[in-house]
């Protein structure tokens, strides 16, 4: 298929992109290939400090992969990612794995742990990398747990709850070490509406209530819309605009009104 991807320049007036603040993630020129295939073709990208940045696509367009890199799961096969001024893809271990404490990541489906208990789930990173009394734990906990509305629920096992309740534990744990960073990983993925939309005003709470900096990807418009301060497109491999939700649904490229729309247009080819 022929590369006539054309990128769109984020949208003047931007309050976040034209700030000029140093970022808190950049991505720079990142580059990733799988068994010969390229899936990042040169990504760059910046998310300041406080926002919530949004990265939508279709299924295959490389958001998971770029989303392992920002954590540092994936190394890049050329390009940077800087994380409050460090690059992470030249420094030394130690100085990765502090960078990775800064992160809170919130997986599909909530991926808990399923012989622990709700309670359980959420005090697992406290007791790995904290010297928290069990009291301070419990009081962590059930704070995490309130804060996604989530309280009471503490002795259930995650197959006793529901695919929103599971999500929302997942939320509890991701904030349980107070990261600076959240990110989620399709965090609407197989829930109805409703549901979705309820997963969408916790995350809206989480980033009003927290200091923390966010990174959702998904496919989802109507949930991008609700939590985004900016929301990129990337497609093949490649981020084609960024923009603030009403104008990103302004824009004039063919490929993201399309996508708005839920219309086709060629062929996708899936990289990731």
């Amino acid at each position: 298929m022929a590369d006539d991807t054309k990128a769109v320049a984020p949208v003047a007036g931007d309050p976040i992109a034209g700030a000029g603040a140093t970022p808190k993630i950049a991505v720079i020129d990142v580059w990733k290939s799988f068994a010969g295939k390229e899936v990042l073709r040169g990504i760059d990208l910046e998310v300041t400090t406080g926002e919530s940045l949004v990265i939508v696509g279709g299924s295959g367009a490389g958001k998971s992969v770029l989303l392992k890199h920002l954590i540092g799961l994936i190394q890049p096969d050329r390009g940077h990612i800087v994380v409050d001024g460090e690059d992470l893809t030249c420094a030394e271990p130690a100085v990765c794995l502090a960078m990775r404490r800064k992160f809170g990541m919130s997986f599909q489906e909530g991926a808990l742990f399923d012989s622990m208990s709700v309670f359980e789930n959420v005090a697992f990173s406290l007791r790995r990398h904290t010297r928290m009394r069990e009291d301070e734990i419990a009081a962590r906990v059930h704070e995490c747990l309130a804060m996604v509305h989530l309280e009471g629920v503490d002795a259930k096992m995650p197959g006793q709850l529901s695919g929103g309740m599971r999500r929302r534990v997942g939320f509890a744990r991701a904030i349980a070490l107070q990261p600076e960073i959240l990110l989620f990983d399709e965090p609407n993925t197989g829930l109805d509406p409703i549901t979705s939309a309820a997963i969408d005003k916790v995350i809206v709470e989480m980033r009003d209530r927290l200091p923390v900096t966010m990174v959702t990807i998904t496919h989802d418009m109507s949930s991008a819309f609700r939590i985004a301060d900016r929301v990129a497109m990337l497609r093949e491999g490649r981020i084609l605009a960024v923009a603030p939700p009403e104008q990103f649904r302004a824009l004039p490229d063919e490929y993201i009104q399309k996508f708005l729309a839920g219309e086709p247009l060629e062929e996708e080819e899936e990289v990731a």
